[in-house]
Formats: C-alpha cells, sequence, structure tokens
C-alpha cells in the first residue's frame, strides 16, 4: 500500500522557516493507531490526514490534535496546489469547519476568535523568566502575556522544566512589534513542553486581544521563533483569518504493509 505525501512549512515565504507540517492523502481515517504511528515515523509536528471528501485529522508524534492552524493551512496548501480552485474547507471529526482560501501570494485560514478575559496567574513570572504587564486566558488555556516591548519578549528564557510539570497551557507571549504591529513568543506546557515555531490557534487569541488595543481589526505579526513566522492577522465577527506564506520543501510516497 503507498500513501503520496508532502512536508510543507507553513506561515513561511522560503524553506526552513515556519512551522513544518506533513500532508497525508488516504481514503479512511478511522484507524486512530495507524495515523498516530505514520505522524511518529514521519516525526514533523504535525501531520494532516485528508480523504477525498475533506475530512481531517491531524496529529503530532505523541497524540491526536483536536485543531491545528500551521497543519490545516498546509493542507489546504496542497489540495489547492493539486486540485485549483480558490477555496476549501476540511470537516475534522469533532465537526468544525475550517475554511483556507488563496490570498496573494500565499493562503489565509479561518479560525474561530478566541477571546480571552483577565486571570490572575501568580506563577507565570517564574515559568517564563520574567514578570509580564499583563495576562488574560481563555477557557481552552491560552494565556496571553503582556510584555513591555519587543526587546523582553526576545530575551525570554522560560524554565522548560517547569512548563514540563505543569498543565498544557499555551503561553502566548507578546509586545508591540518592531517591523510588524506584534511579535510574539509560543511556550507551551505540559509533557513535552517546548517553544512553537509559529501557532495559528495563538494568533485567534492575538487578534481579538490586540485588535481592542490598536482599534483596528487588521494586524501584521510576527512570531520570534528560532524558526520565525509572519502572519498577516484579520478580525472578522468571531471568527480570524490568518494570511501567510507555503512552501513545499519535500513530496514522497509512504510504504505501508497491507
Amino acid at each position: 500500500m503507498t500513501l503520496r505525501y508532502w512536508h510543507v512549512d507553513a506561515f513561511a515565504r522560503r524553506p526552513f522557516a515556519g512551522n513544518p507540517a506533513a500532508v497525508v492523502l488516504l481514503d479512511d481515517l478511522s484507524d486512530a493507531a495507524r495515523l498516530q504511528a505514520l505522524a511518529e515515523e514521519i516525526g514533523l509536528p504535525a501531520t494532516a490526514f485528508v480523504t477525498p471528501d475533506r475530512t481531517i485529522r491531524w496529529f503530532s508524534p505523541g497524540a491526536e490534535i483536536a485543531l491545528c492552524g500551521h497543519g490545516a493551512l498546509a493542507a489546504g496548501h496542497v489540495v489547492l496546489a493539486r486540485e485549483g480552485g480558490e477555496a476549501v474547507a476540511f470537516r475534522s471529526v469533532s465537526g468544525s469547519v475550517v475554511e483556507v482560501r488563496r490570498e496573494g501570494a500565499g493562503h489565509a485560514l479561518a479560525l474561530p476568535a478566541v477571546p480571552t478575559r483577565p486571570a490572575a496567574r501568580s506563577d507565570v513570572g517564574a515559568l517564563l523568566g520574567a514578570d509580564p504587564q499583563e495576562v488574560r486566558a481563555s477557557a481552552s488555556r491560552h494565556v496571553i502575556c503582556l510584555f513591555d516591548d519587543e526587546a523582553q519578549v526576545r530575551a525570554l528564557a522560560p524554565d522548560l522544566a517547569a512548563l514540563a510539570a505543569g498543565r498544557d497551557d499555551q503561553f502566548i507571549c507578546t509586545a508591540r512589534g518592531w517591523e510588524t504591529d506584534v511579535v510574539s513568543r509560543v511556550f507551551v506546557g505540559g509533557p513535552g513542553a517546548r517553544e512553537d515555531a509559529v501557532t495559528g490557534s495563538a494568533h485567534a487569541a492575538l487578534a481579538p486581544f490586540w485588535a481592542a488595543r490598536l482599534g483596528r481589526d487588521r494586524l501584521t505579526a510576527h512570531q520570534a521563533s528560532a524558526r520565525g513566522g509572519d502572519l498577516a492577522c484579520r478580525l472578522d465577527g468571531d471568527r480570524v483569518w490568518l494570511a501567510g506564506g507555503c512552501v513545499t520543501v519535500a513530496e514522497g510516497v509512504l510504504y505501508l504493509p497491507g
């Protein structure tokens, strides 16, 4: 049995930037154990599995992901390049619909906007290595930490061991940017704690957060990870459109038994 797959750098204008994802086309998504084994073998931060009827599931090497922004963008990039058209909608196994459209030289992804509210988190300074001006959190464990400036965000040195011992919160560290409206770094807690390269879901929270402060619904953003990534964000009611480039860096065939 053979399966086609693509390695795509999402939210990137050049290879080896942005956030890498694999896209695998197959007919049946029911065997979660096989999908998990494939994602582990491929070894990228996310693998998107897509059927001809546009059902989609995402897996990291360690677990299934309920919603993966850069994996959805990568899947849209592959499907639109193969089949043409201006837009494609994917339905996750949970029933949520994610749309990807062509936009300029890249693509735009629609995600549900993530509202946040003030949160009392006395542990944040110790976890991140600096105290933010303000902390807000969502019901889905997005924790926005507002810092003084971009230099402070870039200088953060979080305690990854302490993050790993805690919950799987997503710490979104942000400030006004030097060359973009906003800058961020994102640290994920829980087992496998890490810095994320470019995080679509984080910007679904950052867009309404910054739109309220800047007084406009469009903003440019840079995620200042080692790989780095750039996004154009637009708040559209209860959705956020995230636009960015995608670069295919590899295409191949998976050989499976059966």
